[in-house]
């Protein structure tokens, strides 16, 4: 009888059953980033919320890789909301600056045209 080419050797660490791959770890539930779009700009702390809140259901199905990706949507979340509370930070300061600004230029030109 000859052997059987095309049978799959028994792997090495069970011998004689089946392969055992370890769980990944858990990936990060980033609640704090998602803390973070409540403060920095709210409108975006239900997705990330949402995003947060299916990091380990996903991992405990099985599906890493969907865990990873509900992980990194909220970290990245929160970044966005970090990054979009700058901009509308230094706006409204560059706005009240040229208010100021104009109320300055425009009190000057009206004091140097009063009639004594």
């Amino acid at each position: 009888m000859y052997p059987n080419q095309f049978q799959t050797p028994a792997p090495s660490n069970v011998p004689g059953g089946p392969m055992h791959h370890p769980r990944p770890a858990l990936p990060p539930i980033n609640a704090g980033w998602a803390a973070a779009t409540v403060v920095f700009f709210w409108p975006l702390a239900f997705a990330a919320f949402n995003h947060s809140s299916r990091v380990f259901p996903l991992w405990s199905m099985g599906d890493y890789a969907g865990a990873q990706r509900a992980s990194d949507q909220t970290k990245s979340l929160g970044k966005i909301s970090l990054i979009l509370w700058a901009i509308l930070g230094l706006g409204i300061l560059a706005l009240y600056g040229f208010a100021i600004w104009a109320a300055i230029a425009l009190d000057s030109d009206t004091s140097t045209h009063t009639h004594h």
